[in-house]
């Protein structure tokens, strides 16, 4: 049985770490937050994309 975890929902974690253990100050991980909605609004959403599909299926093999 194979266990998933949304990407959005891992990146979160991870943040949410950063900031926790002061590697990450609130103001920075605002903007990561920021950056990352419009990238997501950008042309470039498809090869993001696209790149994170294949190293997922890269990892799984």
């Amino acid at each position: 049985m194979a266990l998933t975890i949304p990407l959005v929902l891992l990146f979160g974690i991870v943040v949410a770490l950063l900031i926790r253990f002061k590697a990450l100050g609130i103001g920075a991980a605002v903007i990561a937050v920021l950056f990352g909605f419009y990238l997501a609004d950008t042309g470039a959403r498809r090869t993001i994309n696209q790149l994170i599909s294949s190293l997922a299926h890269a990892i799984g093999s």
